[in-house]
C-alpha cells in the first residue's frame, strides 16, 4: 500500500462548488489548426496543492516529461478530487473528476472520446481513491476509445477472489499497466494471472541533486556538530515513528551529539479523521524520553529544495514503516537519491532495492534492532559512506528525467503510432565544466560531481578544455570567456619541454608525475596541436598576446612532430594545422598535411577490403577522429585521393556504429577487430569522448557534403546523452551540467570527470548551430 506522502509546493485553497467543476469539464476548447496541434496525453490523478504522495508523484514526472519531450506531446492534467478535497490548481484544466459524484465519471469519458487531440489517457491508481465509486471506474474505462495506461501504486499480496476479480476487470479493460517494483509486478503475473506483456515496470522517479558541502548546509540549518538521522512525510500512525523514539536513549548513550528530524506535517486526512492525535502522542513520548533536546519536528509541507538540503545533511535515514504491504516509497526513494544511507523495515520496495549492501533491513517495530543498526553505522563512517554510494548508484536509473524517458517510450508504443518521440536540446550549462576548473588547470577525475584534486591534472583534459571554451565563446561572443580559455591555455603550455614535446601528467602539486614516462604520449601530443590550432583560428578574436604565444608553442611543438606515428596523434594534427591553414596558408604546415595524410592513404590501402574499409585492422577509441582528418586534408589541399578516403571510411564507420536510429559506439572492453565483423556486439564500455568525435566529425562532413544523412545521424548521436542508449538513460547530468563517464551493460557510471563533461560540452555546442529539437 502506497501510504507516504511527501511533502510538496503549494498551500491549499477552497474549490468552487461542484457545478463549476462541470462547467469546466464540458468546456473543451477547440482549435482549428488541427495540423499543427501536438498530441495530447491526458493525466487522470490527484494534483498539488492537493497534499498527497501521488499528487507530488505526477508533477514531478509531468516536469520530467515536459522538460525532456515538450515537443514530442502535450500533457494536461485532470485533477482528481472529492467533496473533502476540492482545491484550486495554478493552471486552469478542461477536466476534472469529483469522485464523490458518479456523473462526473461520464461527463469526463464523453469528453475526451470527442477531443480528437487526445491520444492517450493515463491514470494514477490508488484503492482509496476510487473506493466508493469501483463500478463508476470500470464503466468509465470500458468507454473509453482512446489507449489507456493504468499505473498501480499499490498491489496487494495474497488477494481474495474478489479482489483477485476486480484488478483483473481493470486490467482488462486498459492497454498498459505500469508498476514500480518488481515484486508488484510478480504479484500481479503470479497472483492475480495477469499476463506479462502488458505490465511495464517503471521505478518511482527521484530527483537529481548536487550534492552540496554537508558542513555548509548543517550550519545553514543551525545543525552544525550534530549527527542527523531524519524521516519525512505527512505524518499518521502507519509511519511508526515511536519505534526510531523508543530506539534513541540507546544510541544517544553512545552519541549525544545525535539529533532525528522528523519533517512533514499531520497528513491532511488523518487531521480531518483524529486531529492531531498521533503527533501528540509522539511529543509526549519525546517528553517522556527525555529526548527534547535529540528530536525536532519541522511540522510543516517543506519545498521541495529544503526537504533535498535535510536529506543531503542527513547521516542515516530511518524508514520505519509498519506496513508490510506498502508496494512503495517516495521518501525512501528521494532519500537514497540524496546519497542517504538507509535503515528500513522489510517492506517490499526495501527488500528490491537495498540488496547488495545498499541498505540494512530490521524487523518491523524492533526498536532494539533499530538502534544496533544505527550505532554500527555511526561508528563506521567508511560503511555509512559506502551503503550510500552503493544505494546512490542503485537509484541512478530512477531519476525523474529516466522515468520520464521510460513513460515516453511506453506513450509511443501505447498511442497507435500517434505519438514519434523527440528529445528536447538542454540549456547550456557550463556549472560543473567550471567547477571542475582551478586557476592550474582543469581537474582530471570527479567523484559523484565533486572534482578529485588527488587526481591531478591531465594535459588531454585542458587541451580539450579549451577546444570547448573556444567553440562556447565564438558561440557567445562572451569576454569572460577569454579567462577560462588563458587557464587552459597555460597549463598547455606548461606541459612543454625543451625539445617540442609535451608531457601528460600533473599532480596535484604541479610536478609532473613518472606516468609521463611509462607511457606512449603521442595521442597527447597530438590532441595540444589540435587545440592549438583551433585557438589560433580565432586570433582576430583573441587578445594579441594570447594569440601570438599560441603561434609560438605551436610552432614549438612541430619541430620534432615527423616522429610522431600514432594513427589518431596524425589526425589530431592534421586537425589543428587544418584549423591554422584555413585563413593563414603556410607551405610547410601544408607540407605536414599532406605526409601525416599520405601516411593514412598507405594504412588504408593497407587494410582495405570489400568489408573493410578502414586505416586499421580494428575499430577502437575515437575513431571519428580519422576520417575526419582525411577530409581537413583535403579541404586544404584539394587533393581528392583525401577526399574519397575520407567519405568511403566514415561511412564505413557510421554502418557499425549506428543501429536502429541508436549510436552504439565501439565498446572499450572489446574493440571490433576485422577477424569478427559477424560477432555479436557487447553492450556496455560506451565511452562520451567517441560520441563527442563522432558528432564532430558529423558536422564536419554534412558541411562539406550536404547530405541530410548526416545531419540526421548527429541528432542521433546527441540523442546517446539524452537516453537514447541501451539502458534508456540520461549520460548527460542536467542538475550539474556535468557528464556522466560511462556507460556500462547495466549501469551508468556516475562519476562526472573532465574527459566525459568536455566531451559533451562540445558535442552540445555543435548542437546549437541545429536548434532545439532532436529527432
Amino acid at each position: 500500500m502506497r501510504n507516504d506522502t511527501f511533502t510538496g509546493y503549494s498551500t491549499v485553497t477552497k474549490v468552487p462548488e461542484y457545478k463549476k467543476l462541470n462547467n469546466d469539464i464540458r468546456s473543451v476548447i477547440k482549435n482549428p489548426l488541427k495540423e499543427n496541434i501536438k498530441p495530447e496525453i491526458l493525466f487522470i490523478t490527484t494534483f498539488p496543492p492537493r497534499e498527497c504522495g501521488i499528487a507530488t508523484y505526477a508533477q514531478d514526472l509531468i516536469k520530467a516529461l515536459n522538460s525532456k519531450f515538450n515537443h514530442s506531446f502535450n500533457i494536461t492534467v485532470c485533477p482528481m478530487g472529492s467533496d473533502n478535497e476540492q482545491h484550486i490548481y495554478t493552471e486552469a484544466s478542461k477536466y476534472s473528476l469529483d469522485t464523490d459524484h458518479p456523473k462526473t465519471f461520464d461527463i469526463l469519458a464523453d469528453s475526451i472520446n470527442k477531443n480528437d487531440d487526445i491520444k492517450l489517457v493515463l491514470i494514477q491508481h490508488e484503492f482509496g481513491l476510487f473506493e466508493k465509486r469501483e463500478k463508476e471506474l470500470d464503466t468509465f474505462l470500458n468507454s473509453l476509445t482512446k489507449p489507456k495506461v493504468l499505473v498501480f501504486h499499490t498491489v496487494l499480496p495474497q488477494p481474495d477472489h474478489i479482489l483477485k476479480l476486480k484488478v483483473r476487470k481493470l486490467a482488462k479493460e486498459v492497454e498498459s499497466l505500469v508498476v514500480m517494483t518488481n515484486n508488484s509486478a510478480k504479484i500481479l503475473i503470479e497472483e492475480y494471472g495477469i499476463i506479462s506483456d502488458k505490465i511495464t515496470v517503471i521505478e518511482h522517479g527521484t530527483h537529481l541533486v548536487t550534492h552540496a558541502d554537508k558542513k555548509y548546509l548543517k550550519k545553514k540549518h543551525n545543525l552544525t556538530g550534530r549527527k542527523i538521522l531524519s524521516t519525512f512525510g505527512l505524518l499518521g500512525s502507519g509511519k511508526s515513528i515511536e519505534t526510531t523514539l523508543d530506539a534513541l536513549p540507546e544510541v544517544i548513550a553512545d552519541f549525544p551529539e545525535v539529533i532525528f528530524l522528523i519533517i512533514g506535517k499531520t497528513h491532511p486526512s488523518v487531521v480531518k479523521r483524529e486531529g492531531e492525535k498521533y503527533r501528540s502522542m509522539l511529543e509526549d513520548k519525546v517528553k517522556s524520553l527525555h529526548l527534547e533536546q535529540h528530536v525536532r519536528f519541522i511540522n510543516s509541507f517543506v519545498p521541495l529544495p529544503e526537504l533535498l538540503e535535510y536529506l543531503q545533511l542527513t547521516y542515516i535515514y530511518l524508514f520505519t514503516s509498519k506496513d508490510p504491504n506498502q508496494a512503495v516509497s517516495g521518501t525512501f526513494s528521494y532519500a537514497i537519491s540524496c546519497g542517504c544511507p538507509i535503515i528500513s523495515t522489510p517492506i517490499p520496495h526495501a527488500r528490491e532495492v537495498l540488496k547488495d549492501n545498499a541498505g540494512i533491513i530490521f524487523d518491523f517495530e524492533n526498536s532494539r534492532q533499530l538502534s544496533k543498526n544505527i550505532i554500527r553505522l555511526l561508528k563506521n563512517d567508511r560503511l555509512r559512506k559506502n551503503i550510500g554510494y552503493n544505494g546512490l548508484h542503485r537509484m541512478a536509473a530512477t531519476a525523474w528525467e529516466n522515468s520520464a524517458i521510460s513513460h515516453a517510450l511506453l506513450f509511443e508504443k501505447m498511442s497507435r503510432n500517434q505519438i514519434s518521440l523527440k528529445y528536447t536540446l538542454p540549456p547550456i550549462n557550463l556549472a560543473h565544466f567550471q567547477k571542475m576548473t582551478k586557476s592550474f588547470g582543469m581537474i582530471q577525475f570527479s567523484k559523484i560531481n565533486h572534482p578529485d584534486i588527488d587526481s591531478g591534472f591531465t594535459l588531454d583534459d585542458n587541451a580539450r578544455a579549451m577546444v570547448a571554451m573556444c567553440q562556447h565563446y565564438e558561440l557567445t561572443k562572451d569576454k569572460k570567456d577569454l579567462k577560462w580559455i588563458q587557464i587552459y591555455f597555460d597549463l598547455i603550455k606548461y606541459c612543454l619541454q625543451p625539445d617540442g614535446k609535451f608531457l601528460n601528467y600533473v599532480n596535484e602539486n604541479h610536478d609532473f608525475t613518472n606516468q609521463n614516462y611509462e607511457t606512449n604520449l603521442e595521442d597527447s601530443n597530438g590532441r595540444a596541436i589540435w587545440a592549438l590550432g583551433y585557438l589560433i583560428s580565432f586570433k582576430e578574436k583573441l587578445p594579441e598576446e594570447l594569440s601570438n604565444d599560441a603561434a609560438t608553442i605551436l610552432n614549438k611543438a612541430l619541430t620534432n612532430v615527423r616522429s610522431i606515428h600514432s594513427t589518431r596523434a596524425m589526425a589530431f594534427i592534421i586537425k589543428g594545422l587544418y584549423y591554422v591553414n584555413q585563413k593563414n596558408p603556410s607551405a610547410s604546415q601544408e607540407a605536414l598535411i599532406k605526409e601525416f595524410a599520405n601516411r593514412l592513404v598507405q594504412m588504408y590501402r593497407h587494410e582495405a577490403s570489400t568489408d573493410w574499409q578502414w586505416f586499421e585492422s580494428y575499430l577502437t577509441y575515437g575513431n571519428s577522429i580519422l576520417p575526419e582528418a582525411m577530409l581537413c586534408a583535403w579541404l586544404i589541399t584539394r587533393d581528392d585521393v583525401y577526399k574519397d578516403i575520407a567519405k568511403t571510411t566514415f561511412d564505413f564507420l557510421l554502418s557499425k556504429i549506428f543501429h536502429n536510429h541508436k549510436l552504439m559506439v565501439i565498446s572499450n572492453k572489446t574493440w571490433l577487430q576485422k577477424t569478427a565483423l559477424s560477432s555479436v556486439r557487447e553492450n556496455g564500455g560506451e565511452q562520451p569522448i567517441d560520441v563527442a568525435y563522432t558528432i564532430l566529425a558529423l558536422e564536419k562532413f554534412y558541411e562539406v557534403f550536404q547530405e541530410e544523412m548526416y545531419l540526421k545521424k548527429m541528432h542521433i548521436a546527441f540523442n546517446w546523452f539524452l537516453g537514447s542508449n541501451h539502458l534508456h538513460q540520461i549520460i548527460y547530468n542536467p542538475c550539474t551540467g556535468g557528464c556522466y563517464d560511462g556507460l556500462e551493460e547495466t549501469n551508468v557510471n556516475l562519476n562526472q570527470g573532465a574527459e566525459s563533461t568536455v566531451s559533451y560540452l562540445m558535442a552540445r555546442l555543435t548542437m546549437e548551430k541545429y536548434g532545439g529539437t532532436l529527432k
